[in-house]
């Protein structure tokens, strides 16, 4: 079987690649390439941020299942910040730093299906932290757009290197971040959550986490959430992920479509399909400890039965929030092993709070969270939040059949949605899939439906007399991905997203 990496830049894939080559596991090419982005895509993800992973075994039915999303510090409450004048939760605040679940994630995943050493798996990450990298459009980008903010940080020094936001092509190096990486490859979990970069989280959160909540571990082994859907079984983390959007809304995509329905009518159906499923999502998802509604309620058939109207918009009450910055990337080794894996600062460059010295931001999934007294999802320590990391793992008689996921924050199941539809139902390879238009949903009240600006005017025509508020955006939209797709069906075909410059797939 042909090996295969797509992940969201360049230098990932190609140490994913490398990895595989030397006789890593689909594991250890996916923790390598994620320590590598980490390094040199930081406005994506890194290890002060959350980890979930599906993984496929063959010969075995369903796949393995982490979620390794962190818990709200013993500290924090929902009571001070709303007597401090807050209605929502803060996103660039010390109050939304969850516990990192990365470098528990790495550990869980490493000790059930890794074959190399530590220091085999981040050497990559390493290297391009000790000798420089080159910065991207992106990564100046967003450095430029959190200069105020990074400039008083440690981590400051060596992103803003001068003083001042790199430009595109610069090379930087992360020495910090090297040190810190070093530590992890040489000690167990506890080097990192109970040795320096621990003490530099809690200290960087004014102690709102404790060495207590660093010293419980975040990852957790919870059985997956599947779906039968387009001929498939359909795979995701079960809550507190948003992903059972993308199988919800396939499956009401499924049932309502028939094969006279022209192009305008697939694309307003799959539009509803997702509102309809996605209009109670603040209201059901939450902390699994917590939520109303289990992932095998959230997907029961009487939640996945709306009436079919293929006339007009209809109306759905909730606004989706906000768009993120997350990094998507799958692997498959020559094994038949595959791994879904997304990580993620949240929004970009998370808080920019640095961990002081230890060379890495903390993110800000705990703006995820409600401050609404009594909510299922409100603010308390050791709860999980609402999370928008939302990969998918797809199988076909218990053989995997494709990897799929994307960035995106409330996009993703929107994204995967479309993704699905084009390869499973319409036949289209994942790279034809790739280039195919897009559509994303900002509020699900207003009706406003932005697409892309190839997407044909008569499809833009005929969803705006549908009731849908259409609005063309011109320009390449790199917040709609990057999705990466690995098929494994007769052959093996691998596609990045042409959306974002350093994406890339290689086969081996």
């Amino acid at each position: 079987m042909t090996a295969a990496a797509v992940t969201p830049h360049f230098l990932a894939t190609a140490a994913a690649i490398d990895i595989l080559s030397v006789g890593g596991s689909a594991v250890d090419a996916a923790i390598g390439a994620d320590a590598v982005l980490g390094v040199v895509a930081p406005e994506t993800c890194g290890i002060g941020g959350d980890l979930f992973a599906l993984v496929h075994v063959p010969g075995q039915e369903k796949p393995d299942a982490l979620n390794s999303s962190g818990r709200a510090g013993s500290n924090v409450s929902s009571q001070t910040l709303r007597e401090q004048g807050h209605r929502t939760m803060p996103t660039m605040d010390a109050a939304s730093v969850t516990v990192p679940g990365c470098v528990d994630g790495w550990h869980a995943l490493a000790a059930r299906h890794g074959r190399l050493s530590w220091s085999e798996r981040l050497a990559p990450a390493l290297r391009y932290a000790e000798s420089g990298f080159p910065v991207s459009t992106e990564l100046a980008d967003s450095l430029a757009a959190r200069f105020d903010r990074l400039r008083s940080e440690a981590v400051g020094q060596h992103l803003l290197p001068g003083g001042r936001p790199p430009t595109a092509g610069e090379s930087i190096m992360r020495p910090d971040l090297a040190e810190t990486l070093r530590a992890v490859a040489q000690g167990d979990r506890d080097e990192f959550y109970l040795g320096p970069p621990g003490a530099a989280i809690s200290h960087a959160v004014g102690g709102l986490i404790t060495e207590d909540d660093l010293s419980q571990c975040q990852a957790e082994w919870v059985a997956p959430l599947g779906l039968s859907v387009f001929g498939l079984d359909g795979w995701t983390i079960p809550p507190n992920s948003q992903g059972y959007l993308t199988l919800a809304a396939a499956s009401v995509y499924e049932s309502w479509r028939n094969f006279d329905d022209d192009e305008i009518d697939r694309w307003h159906l799959a539009i509803e399909s997702y509102r309809s499923q996605a209009a109670d999502r603040d209201l059901v998802l939450a902390d699994p400890d917590y939520a109303p509604l289990s992932g095998e309620e959230l997907l029961s058939p009487g939640r996945l039965s709306p009436p079919r109207h293929v006339g007009r918009r209809q109306d759905f009450r909730r606004s989706p929030r906000s768009t993120g910055g997350t990094a998507f990337l799958c692997v498959l080794a020559d094994d038949g092993e595959g791994v879904s894996f997304i990580q993620s600062n949240f929004m970009g460059l998370g808080t920019s709070i640095g961990a002081g010295s230890a060379g890495f931001l903390l993110h800000n999934r705990g703006a995820g969270f409600s401050l609404e007294p009594g909510h299922p999802n409100e603010l308390a320590p050791g709860k999980r939040p609402l999370h928008t990391l939302a990969p998918s793992l797809w199988t076909k008689g218990g053989a995997l059949h494709t990897l799929l996921g994307t960035r995106g924050a409330d996009y993703q199941p929107q994204l995967l949605l479309q993704m699905a539809i084009r390869m499973f139902v319409e036949g289209d390879s994942p790279a034809e899939a790739q280039t195919y238009p897009r559509w994303v949903i900002d509020d699900l009240v207003d009706g406003s439906v932005r697409v892309e600006q190839n997407t044909p005017p008569e499809i833009a025509a005929g969803l705006q007399s549908r009731g849908h508020e259409v609005e063309i955006v011109e320009g390449v939209q790199r917040g709609w991905g990057p999705v990466s797709v690995i098929r494994s069906e007769d052959t093996v075909e691998a596609a990045a997203d042409p959306r974002v410059r350093t994406a890339a797939a290689e086969t081996l």
